[in-house]
């Protein structure tokens, strides 16, 4: 969604396991994952119940899931939660690339969890049987929600933390996670801060023409010339592919194979288009390792490289380099192993985590954005509901419910929900897909001229623009201020 695009595929996967009584927690250390063991937090595992709405599935099964946790910061038994409900992709991704959050509870005194997504990561219902079905049929927006629902609640009592307010945090699909619980968990769930959440977009409420359009815009505040580039390469590529002179562009894009069909053209030019989009969503001043490794301004750098010199096509192969090849180490490029199709035109990722994303983008997530080289830089790729309903069927045996999302979780009618903070970056092309202005005082937008997705969710950098730092500044006061009230109705209430 990416939302999330190109994580990195976890080796080694828990088992299910039909047990019963209540949640168990197993406990790794940071150190065994491999992970930087400066790093606060503890890996940890929580029974959990397979299917929350149905008391004769499965004999009421378990699975592991994963979560971080870290108690470092926290006031016992009186400091805030603070809770991360995890996305599509391995927890310590998010939890490594969230410092905003840890912190905020070392200023706030507040207990960190980051809880793993279902069928993402390690938390795997059914192991590596998970994704067929029917079993993948338990990947729902709904069981997720479920599934923080209970962790909390048990952790709570585990915990001796009754008392505590609990604030939930997300980016991206994350981010419309954390909005879900606070309408539909408002009894558990004190606030949240929702940033780059495209709560609109993802529920059918978009514009098609908007992810791509916006995509070109960064770009293009770089320089038009730059823009103006990206075209005209494409436009080559396309008389190449009219030709069927596949050899020159095998050679052009230092492909492994030659293409030896449209169908193949097809998706280089996906594969392409791809690597813009992730450097406009991680378009940010500092170098990262999230969703892949990226150098500071990474659209400046793709625009410098589009610019470079006469030779167009080399210089949109050496800019796609820059996200799929950032180590210099790969010879030639595989189309189908670096980039895979699927029903999210911004890219599903790779390994069993493109799985599961696929299937909810066949379900309940629509994502209907296409690209047609009139409002974008990027070749004509249509996806249309019927597209998407042909594929869906096609390859995993369903039909998309069209506005279930909007239906459940509310879509644009929010204005009887309250605490949200609706988090957005200007250089996000998934901003305009969330809620830019303020719907109440405790519904409240927050825009960040300089951000690219989910900036304010990272750990301050001396690179920080001045509209991010101000950001987190209202979001800390904005959640204070929820703890306080929240533990004032918790102290009456007991």
């Amino acid at each position: 969604m990416k939302i999330s695009v190109f994580f990195t595929v976890t080796a080694a996967f828990l088992s299910a396991e039909v047990l019963n009584g209540l949640p168990r927690l197993f406990s790794t250390s940071a150190a065994q994952r491999g992970v930087d063991t400066f790093s606060p937090f503890s890996e940890k595992f929580f029974l959990q119940i397979i299917d929350h709405f149905n008391f004769n599935s499965i004999r009421n099964a378990k699975f592991n899931q994963r979560y971080l946790i870290t108690d470092k910061y926290w006031d016992k038994g009186s400091g805030p939660i603070f809770f991360y409900t995890g996305n599509e992709g391995d927890i310590w991704d998010f939890a490594l690339n969230s410092g905003f959050i840890t912190e905020l509870a070392a200023e706030q005194r507040a207990l960190v969890i980051f809880a793993e997504h279902r069928l993402y990561g390690m938390s795997l219902t059914f192991g590596n049987g998970s994704f067929f079905p029917p079993q993948v049929g338990l990947l729902t927006v709904e069981q997720a929600l479920a599934d923080y629902a209970f962790m909390i609640t048990e952790l709570k009592q585990q915990l001796n933390a009754s008392e505590c307010p609990v604030i939930v945090f997300g980016g991206s699909y994350g981010g419309m996670l954390s909005v879900y619980m606070r309408i539909r968990y408002p009894n558990i769930v004190a606030g949240a801060l929702a940033a780059s959440a495209p709560i609109l977009s993802t529920a059918g409420l978009g514009d098609p023409q908007q992810f791509f359009r916006d995509v070109t815009a960064d770009f293009e505040s770089v320089s038009p010339k730059c823009t103006d580039a990206v075209r005209g390469a494409f436009h080559q590529l396309k008389e190449l592919a009219q030709r069927q002179d596949y050899a020159r562009i095998q050679s052009e894009f230092s492909l492994c194979e030659r293409p030896s069909s449209p169908q193949d053209v097809h998706q280089l030019n996906g594969l392409l288009r791809n690597a813009f989009t992730l450097m406009a969503m991680l378009d940010y001043p500092y170098s990262t390792h999230f969703m892949g490794s990226l150098p500071a301004n990474p659209v400046k750098v793709g625009c410098d490289t589009m610019l470079r010199g006469a030779d167009l096509l080399t210089n949109l192969r050496d800019t796609a380099g820059i996200v799929y090849n950032s180590s210099g180490l790969l010879s030639c490029f595989d189309l189908y192993s670096l980039y895979v199709e699927c029903a999210d035109p911004t890219g599903c990722g790779l390994g069993f985590n493109s799985l599961a994303w696929d299937y909810q983008a066949c379900t309940e997530v629509e994502m209907y954005f296409e690209s047609n080289n009139v409002t974008d830089m990027f070749p004509p790729m249509t996806f249309t509901e019927e597209e998407r309903a042909r594929y869906c069927s096609k390859r995993w045996g369903v039909s998309p419910r069209r506005g279930w999302l909007r239906m459940q979780y509310w879509g644009d009618a929010l204005s009887t929900a309250s605490n949200i903070i609706f988090s957005n970056g200007d250089l996000d092309p998934w901003a305009n897909g969330g809620v830019r202005h303020s719907l109440s005082s405790s519904l409240v937008a927050i825009n960040i001229s300089e951000g690219a997705h989910h900036l304010d969710l990272r750990g301050s950098n001396e690179a920080d623009p001045q509209s991010v730092i101000t950001a987190r500044k209202m979001e800390a006061e904005l959640i204070a201020q929820w703890v306080n009230t929240e533990r004032s109705r918790l102290l009456k209430k007991s």
